[in-house]
């Protein structure tokens, strides 16, 4: 490290301003992390980094301190945020077990973020849990995330991951380790749901004036506010899960105090990729009954904006009765919106940037072949490229999905886009990802990493940030499992 980079440790640019801090107390508790034993910066998001305004050389050189919770940055205010939330159904007051909210980064583009700490102690709102987290988790969600972000659908980020020097007790002694989140917010469904439960409608107001300002700060002047959110935020999850399915993402575990109010994705527990493409996958190994699987992730997103419409009654003016009706009539429009926006994705996977009547058909033909064959979902994708322009058959390995009926109707079909045929690559190429975080390559980085070797996951992480455009050595992360894998299984590391 140079003598310049060693004199500006102290500060890499750190610019807080903690709105979230300044509402009622009763919406958090002030705590600090409890400090670590033997802190080790393990990796860092310098791309992040500088979006951030932080200079990388600076803050890889206090990391270990600021990112273990040791020595909190200049102006963070940490706090630990209070939420409730529905757990497979059934709710529960929460709140951050184990985050601690270091404060709001205000960007050289003038944005505000949250910078939170995950893994970083007790909190008041613990409970039983030791408030830590081991490495493999916040390292998995590292890698997710990054893939999330490439792949263009809206992202919490990780910004570091600090291993403690201290273990971890769960089925078996882990390495410990402290995660640095970035997020638009972490507002969530179960922060109203918090409020709501304490019959304030005070606080209720408070949340929805902070969530406004924050994330659709054209809606401040709107009459009706709370209607207009809802709107708003309905949009941005049908946007976010239809995102998800065309890319084959499963996240596993879409409890309400899991859908940020922001729009993003949050909370990488047991989240994985689809390989073999089956609507009914379920990776969780706490899911025994498939609420969260694949296809049904549009379903619970719906729901949980009924969980939140819930709690705005309140704040909709003309009694009880007259709210739940207009609220009803708000949420109505999800599954015409999702299927809009579903069908758009596959049509963009397809290579079909004009819409036809025939064009959602086309897709689900595909999708049950890939059913009936258990094909694999991205393979059977990016295979689409190189057959567009031609007349071949395709690869041996997707000749059960891409049947020559379905093929000569897919063709048929691209002649009538603009360019014919010979356009339709470029398209398909920047539609479907060749790279996804491959759930048995991320789990061998992560074993790896346990046993002290980051090279496996810097290494993928370089690999799923180019998903569009693989270079000859990410050959490896194109492959599907190794036959024989049998059913993969995620677990969410509390």
């Amino acid at each position: 490290m140079t003598a310049g980079a060693e004199a500006a440790a102290g500060d890499p640019g750190w610019r807080f301003d903690n709105a979230y801090a300044r509402l009622p107390p009763l919406l958090f508790a002030r705590v600090a992390p409890t400090p670590v034993r033997a802190p080790r910066l393990v990796w860092l998001n310098r791309p992040l980094a500088a979006e951030l305004g932080l200079d990388p050389d600076a803050l890889a050189a206090g990391a270990a301190e600021w990112f273990s919770g040791n020595r909190p940055p200049a102006g963070a205010e940490p706090i630990a945020q209070a939420y409730a939330g529905h757990q497979y159904g059934h709710f529960t007051n929460l709140g951050d077990g184990r985050a601690i909210l270091l404060g709001e980064q205000i960007t050289p583009a003038g944005t505000r973020v949250d910078i939170q700490l995950k893994g970083a102690g007790r909190t008041p709102f613990s409970r039983s849990g030791d408030g830590r987290a081991a490495l493999g988790p916040m390292l998995r969600e590292a890698i997710v995330g990054e893939a999330m972000h490439a792949l263009g659908i809206p992202t919490t980020r990780a910004l570091a991951v600090v291993a403690t020097g201290e273990p971890v007790y769960r089925e078996r002694v882990l390495p410990g380790a402290v995660l640095a989140r970035v997020a638009a917010s972490h507002l969530r469904v179960g922060t109203f749901q918090f409020a709501a439960a304490l019959g304030r409608e005070d606080l209720l107001e408070v949340l929805l004036a902070h969530a406004v300002d924050r994330h659709a700060p054209a809606l401040v002047a709107d009459p009706e506010p709370a209607l207009a959110f809802l709107a708003w935020l309905l949009e941005r999850q049908t946007s976010l899960v239809a995102r998800w399915m065309a890319v084959g993402f499963v996240h596993g575990v879409m409890n309400t105090d899991n859908m940020a109010l922001s729009g993003e994705t949050i909370d990488y527990g047991p989240c994985a990729f689809l390989d073999a493409y089956d609507p009914d996958t379920v990776f969780s190994s706490i899911d025994q009954h498939g609420r969260y699987a694949f296809a049904r992730q549009p379903a619970i997103a719906h729901w949980n904006l009924a969980r939140f419409a819930e709690t705005l009654i309140p704040l909709i003016p003309g009694g009880e009765e007259a709210a739940i009706g207009r609220l009803e009539a708000a949420l109505a429009p999800f599954p015409e919106h999702f299927e809009r926006e579903r069908t758009a994705g596959l049509a963009r996977k397809l290579g079909l940037p004009d819409a036809e009547p025939g064009d959602a058909a086309l897709a689900r033909d595909l999708l049950a072949a890939m059913t009936a064959a258990r094909a694999d979902h991205t393979a059977t994708f990016a295979a689409l490229e190189p057959l567009a322009a031609g007349d071949g058959p395709p690869p041996a390995e997707h000749a059960a999905a891409l049947a020559p009926v379905w093929l000569e109707a897919w063709r048929a079909r691209l002649e009538r886009q603009p360019g014919g045929r010979a356009a339709a690559g470029p398209r398909l190429a920047a539609a479907n990802p060749a790279v996804i975080p491959r759930n048995h390559l991320v789990e061998e980085a992560l074993a790896a990493a346990a046993g002290g070797d980051i090279g496996p996951c810097e290494r993928l992480i370089d690999a799923v940030s180019r998903p569009f455009a693989p270079r000859p050595e990410d050959a490896p992360y194109r492959l599907g499992p190794p036959p024989g894998s049998g059913c993969y299984r995620t677990f969410c590391g509390t």
